[in-house]
């Protein structure tokens, strides 16, 4: 992400900016893009409304667990075409598990989605204004926050251990998730790696250019699970 100095705005001040206000187009001038014709081409081989990015996510899934990947987007000619300009049609906020790579899982290519990753896939001030940029300014139509199996952070957040370092701050963000899913029947992580999506998601929300988005109908935000032993992703909700 190129990020311009907007007269004595720093780098960090112009992203802080950026989050602050709604509108693809104030939110691009805020971090020192101008929204063009650029990207056109690109944006024109992908789905057109959040719906539809849903379901071609679910179909690359659905191709990768069936041993069917097509591998889009990898060859040489497309990976000219992106170097000069990105349009993802999907942002992803996943864990950081080295077990989960997005591309792979949804079998798509270079510069087709916008992937954040933090341990215990949590919805930071830092991932919001990344997922903010991803939306309102590169155009990604739909945001999965994707949990996954047996997601270590979750684990130990609910085994309540002492931990070093920053770790905790991680384990903090996933309390509230661990609260809710408290006497759930079934499997207790399963249950908490579940709930933890639904928190981060409603997180998400509470960022007013990713409502304002939202309301326009330019963008959906949904939960999605990773299967480690099938490799399906289905939703949550």
């Amino acid at each position: 992400m190129n990020v311009k100095k907007l007269g004595n705005v720093s780098r960090r001040n112009a992203i802080k900016f950026g989050a602050g206000v709604v509108g693809a187009g104030t939110l691009a001038v805020g971090v020192g893009l101008q929204p063009g014709n650029e990207g056109k081409a690109i944006a024109a081989k992908y789905p057109t409304t959040p719906d539809e990015t849903i379901k071609a996510l679910l179909d690359g899934n659905r191709r990768f667990v069936q041993r069917k990947r097509t591998n889009p987007h990898q060859d040489a000619a497309w990976l000219a075409e992106v170097a000069k300009t990105q349009k993802p049609f999907a942002s992803i906020l996943s864990c950081a598990d080295s077990r989960v790579p997005s591309e792979i899982i949804f079998d798509q290519g270079f510069g087709d989605l916008f992937v954040c990753r933090v341990a215990g896939n949590i919805a930071t001030p830092e991932e919001i204004g990344s997922l903010e940029f991803g939306t309102a300014v590169l155009g990604s139509k739909v945001i999965m926050v994707m949990g996954h199996e047996r997601c270590g952070a979750v684990a130990a957040t609910i085994k309540g251990s002492s931990v070093p370092g920053q770790i905790g701050s991680l384990l903090e963000a996933i309390k509230p998730a661990v609260a809710k899913s408290e006497g759930q029947p079934g499997d207790r992580l399963e249950n908490a790696c579940k709930a933890n999506v639904l928190v981060q998601i409603e997180k998400l929300k509470s960022s007013p250019v990713l409502a304002q988005l939202i309301k326009e109908n330019k963008l959906k935000i949904v939960g999605g699970y990773y299967d480690l032993d099938t490799a399906r992703v289905s939703l949550v909700s």
